[in-house]
């Protein structure tokens, strides 16, 4: 087969080239991140070996092998993995294949050190090798298969793949380093970067050196280690290996279960919010290793998805080597391993929100999203994970705690109150606010999808129940209200003449007209009925196609607004029938537009609206 010439994926151009001239302030983890996928590579061969010896007969002892060519300039990566063939070539090296791709381009700025940072979070792997070679190979073979495949590229947009008839099983990686890069020629920084980066790994890393071979790691997996002979500096840099990551670990958490089931976990809560977090997939990127084997990275029976953020491996004594993912689905052991986890996970959250309420804001900020899907999916543990969140209201922009926010319930107040919306800074001009402000009611603002979700699910919270503001019911009568602030308000026949006006010139576009308790500043608002999707539901739903029409609500007026009671004295005059129908829709109209809604009618809108404006200035 002759050689082929190919173009590298667009995005993955646009990584080369932040990578290439907007270089990282610790090149060398470059070194770390090859070292990371031979490792990899390396376990998925051993998983594979246990139903198919064959693939590495006559050479089962797994190792990295790293050799410096100080006159040819070359810096040379090995391992006896899986390897590659043609078309893992092309779908490894020359393409993106991820989820969540997209979503991380669409925000690249262009602003080069911005982006490298959020290249970390992406995590570039082999591209990094861009950073210090101006030219890489990749001489491989995939296990079990004969023919061996070359992969060669400067990293500017094309790269070639051609047939290696010479190629042994794993992969050769070689750099042709740039100009300025002769460190990384020299034996004894390669030996402190792998001790620095690599230590951890479970394999030796052996540095050839004037011939001799020279293992440079400990070469024994952590979590078998004792907490107390693993540093800090360590537990990082596996967090990095595992995680594939560049920030630092917000949370460690290292344990050995032991008892009836056995199993090891070594955890990591990230602090920067992984690029696919909210990708619909919901993957786990927990390992699941049995007996220190590597059996898969994404087993959905190991944790929830409300805690796929969680980073590491679990490593169990019990489970078979040979288990499959039809076993696992179904596993007893399984479920114990994740119940355990489960409960550790959530009791070390726990004990950091107590420790440090502002360290804990820096998790919520990232992670409350996600754990708030616990609420909605799991009601075993639903109690504590909702002592575990926090939210904004419209007395603190600091995250709160439900107990706090129960601490200060007013008098007469029965109800936790909320109000849904996607902005808490828009959510706070909320005219359905305005009745709770008045009276010194605080409000959780709850901006996040899911918190439309969990709301069906949880109904109370140590005996005081959930509530809407933005639902027709809900009851203020029992708060007392500043005496300062009432109102004059129409006679109630006037007041009630007006609602029969607007509902006989609104029809089947509103639900109900009512008089308001919530509004103090604002003319008129809309509510849901009692029992019915909120309007920030039923836009998020219409926004994913996943309803339609859109659903007719209750208008409230507020009587001791001004213009409300000129209306109503104006309800008993003759002729004024056409201009209380333009007034209530246009009425109406404001309130939708306040709700973020669109106007339907929008021609009608300006008519009545130029109609409206050319009167008052009669």
């Amino acid at each position: 087969m002759t050689e082929e010439k190919l173009s590298f994926q667009a995005e993955v151009s646009r990584l080369l080239d932040i990578v290439v001239h907007s270089l990282y302030s610790n090149k060398e983890i470059f070194l770390r991140e090859l070292i990371s996928n031979a490792s990899d590579a390396c376990d998925r061969l051993r998983y594979a070996a246990i139903t198919q010896p064959e693939l590495t007969a006559g050479d089962g002892q797994f190792a990295i092998r790293i050799l410096a060519d100080a006159t040819a300039r070359t810096l040379t990566v090995v391992d006896n993995g899986i390897g590659m063939n043609r078309q893992d070539l092309i779908d490894n090296l020359g393409t993106i294949a991820r989820s969540g791709t997209a979503n991380f381009l669409g925000h690249l700025t262009g602003d080069a050190r911005k982006d490298v940072a959020l290249i970390g979070q992406f995590g570039v792997g082999f591209y990094s090798a861009f950073m210090v070679a101006d030219r890489v190979e990749v001489i491989t073979r995939r296990a079990g298969e004969e023919m061996g495949w070359r992969w060669e590229s400067d990293g500017k947009g094309e790269f070639t793949v051609a047939e290696s008839p010479e190629a042994g099983r794993g992969a050769r990686i070689v750099l042709h380093l740039r100009e300025g890069e002769d460190e990384f020629l020299q034996p004894y920084r390669l030996r402190q970067i792998v001790k620095t980066y690599s230590d951890h790994i479970g394999l030796p890393i052996i540095i050839v050196e004037d011939g001799k071979d020279n293992v440079a790691n400990t070469a024994s997996a952590l979590w078998t280690r004792a907490k107390g002979e693993i540093t800090a500096e360590q537990y990082k840099e596996f967090y990095h290996h595992v995680a594939h990551a560049f920030d630092e670990p917000w949370l460690t958490i290292h344990y050995k279960a032991e008892g009836a089931i056995e199993y090891a976990g070594l955890l990591f809560v990230p602090r920067a919010r992984p690029f696919d977090l909210f990708h619909p997939e919901r993957r786990q990127h927990v390992k699941l290793y049995v007996k220190r084997v590597f059996i898969t990275d994404d087993c959905e029976e190991l944790l929830p998805a409300y805690l796929r953020f969680m980073r590491g491996i679990v490593d169990s004594q019990d489970l078979p080597l040979n288990v499959s993912r039809e076993m696992l689905q179904h596993n007893p052991v399984l479920a114990k391993i994740r119940a355990g986890l489960v409960k550790r996970v959530l009791g070390e959250l726990k004990k950091k929100a107590e420790e440090s309420q502002e360290d804990y804001a820096v998790f919520w900020e990232a992670f409350g999203a996600v754990l708030k899907e616990g609420l909605y999916e799991d009601f075993e543990r639903r109690n504590e994970i909702l002592e575990l969140c926090r939210f904004r209201t419209t007395k603190s922009d600091a995250p709160v705690s439900l107990g706090e926010y129960v601490a200060r319930m007013k008098d007469g107040q029965e109800a936790i109150f909320t109000i849904t919306g996607d902005d808490p800074a828009a959510l706070r001009k909320s005219p359905q606010l305005e009745g709770f402000m008045a009276r010194d009611v605080e409000v959780l603002l709850l901006t996040d999808p899911i918190d439309e979700f969990w709301g069906s699910a949880v109904t109370d919270y140590q005996g005081k129940p959930f509530r809407s503001v933005a639902q027709a019911g809900t009851d203020l009568g029992k708060i007392k209200k500043p005496e300062a602030s009432e109102e004059a308000e129409p006679p109630a026949g006037e007041l009630s003449s007006l609602i029969a006006a607007f509902k006989l010139a609104l029809g089947d576009a509103v639900k109900d007209v009512r008089r308001s308790e919530r509004l103090t500043d604002s003319a008129v608002c809309l509510v849901a009925d009692d029992g019915e999707m909120s309007m920030h539901l039923e836009r998020l739903l219409r926004q994913h196609r996943q309803v339609d029409a859109v659903a007719p609500r209750i208008l409230e007026l507020n009587p001791s607004h001004p213009l409300i009671r000129r209306l109503a004295e104006k309800t008993s005059q003759e002729g004024m029938g056409e201009a209380l129908g333009d007034m209530a829709h246009l009425l109406l109209d404001q309130a939708r537009i306040v709700e973020g809604e669109s106007v339907p009618d929008a021609a009608g809108f300006a008519r009545r609206f130029a109609a409206m404006l050319e009167k008052g200035l009669g």
